[in-house]
């Protein structure tokens, strides 16, 4: 028994299909499994051996996952209900806390197993906590069908929550039996992660699988020979593949380089530009991201933004306007306040793949519904937007009573 792990008494031939579903995907891959629990004790725990000698250990909050005609819900829906027991049984405390392993041993999984089709769906388990029994998850077919396609698919899922700090989106990984492991490995990495960093490292998965390599094209020798001499090469002794290998496959590390990217490229967007007599990189923890002065005019600050991977139902792009956590204490700390940059700049590249940008002044943001003084999380960039440099300025110097 793990020390801390809250199990519940299920009914074993109903749940064996589920731990036969991930056994069967594990072994099919070749890992040894070393322990499974009994199918009468939710979450079921599993520690396997990888044919590389990886130990890793899984604790699953595992469903059925299954199409039932519901009421009101459409046609083409498939879903799986978060529950172990009856309504009765937590009638008065119907409040869960999903296990994390606190030393990161043990990874954990909230899944819904559709065993008849031989593929499963995976939900964030760290936003799901703590979670009512009887939630149902649903997936669409069109998503069931990408997953039987290609083994493995990412999407989004409005999730309604009036809980401060809560996510309004959540991503959804969906594998076959055969990835399995894939989709373990992957929980594992995505621990923590916002919804779209989530989205974005589930999409980019196989980045951090070993993979062959095409030969450079006619006239990048040079430029590969030139990276080689770089001073990180010599100060982390490793080559520029290996460097770039570890970041891609490091899912903190590569959020954290896509944001400096975005900076930097914006950073060369706007000082190249004829009405800018100021632009500088502003490295403050906390703080925002640049410095710029527009004919010389007063210095402004400017935040910069990546958008999410897949726009809104009106096509368009999203930002997860927050910060990664909240002071202790103090949730509404989490999202910004108007006065603490000038302009707000979206790099919309996971879209577009572009380097392009949109501005807006943070006064013309939504304000968060229940934190006073505060901009909304769900930001999206709409027509209120510009990609006028000269426009942006006007406003924001005028916001401030300037003139440039």
């Amino acid at each position: 028994m793990i020390p801390g792990l809250r199990t519940y008494r299920v009914n074993p031939s109903a749940r064996q299909p589920l731990i036969d579903y991930m056994t069967g995907g594990l072994r099919a891959v070749g890992c040894r499994i070393i322990h499974t629990s009994t199918p009468d004790l939710a979450p079921f725990v599993l520690v396997i051996e990888t044919p590389a000698r990886e130990r890793i250990g899984v604790v699953a909050y595992a469903f059925l996952a299954t199409r039932t005609p519901t009421t009101n819900r459409p046609a083409d829906e498939r879903s799986f209900q978060i529950k172990y027991g009856s309504k009765q049984d937590y009638a008065d405390d119907n409040v869960h806390e999903l296990w994390q392993d606190p030393l990161g041993m043990f990874t954990t999984v909230l899944l819904g197993i559709d065993h008849g089709h031989g593929d499963c769906v995976s939900a964030d388990p760290v936003i799901h906590s703590p979670t009512k029994f009887f939630i149902r998850l649903e997936l669409k077919d069109e998503h069931a069908r990408r997953i039987q396609r290609d083994g493995w698919a990412a999407w989004e899922r409005a999730k309604r929550s009036a809980k401060v700090g809560a996510a309004r989106v959540e991503t959804l990984v969906g594998a076959t039996r055969e990835h399995f492991l894939d989709l373990v490995r992957f929980e594992r990495a995505a621990r923590g992660l916002e919804p779209g960093n989530r989205l974005i490292l589930a999409e980019h998965h196989a980045l951090s699988l070993p993979r062959a390599r095409p030969a450079p094209p006619d006239g990048q020798s040079a430029l590969i020979e030139l990276a080689a001499t770089h001073p990180l090469v010599e100060q982390f002794a490793l080559s520029p593949d290996e460097i770039l290998d570890l970041i891609a496959g490091a899912r903190r590390l590569r959020m954290a380089v896509r944001g400096w990217v975005a900076e930097e490229h914006l950073h060369r967007t706007l000082a190249k530009l004829s009405g800018i007599t100021h632009c500088e990189r502003l490295d403050e923890e906390g703080g925002p991201d640049l410095r710029v002065a527009w004919r010389n005019g007063p210095l402004l600050s400017i935040e910069c933004k990546n958008v999410a991977r897949e726009p809104d139902r009106h096509g368009n792009p999203r930002i997860d306007f927050q910060r990664t956590r909240a002071a202790k204490g103090n949730p509404c700390s989490r999202y910004y306040e108007p006065t603490e940059f000038d302009i707000v700049a979206a790099c919309l590249h996971a879209v577009t793949q572009r380097w392009d940008f949109r501005y807006v002044v943070p006064t013309a943001l939504s304000p968060h519904t229940q934190c006073e003084d505060r901009i909304a999380s769900n930001i999206r960039v709409d027509s209120q937007w510009t990609t006028s440099i000269e426009e942006i300025f006007r406003q924001a110097y005028t916001a401030q009573g300037a003139v440039a």
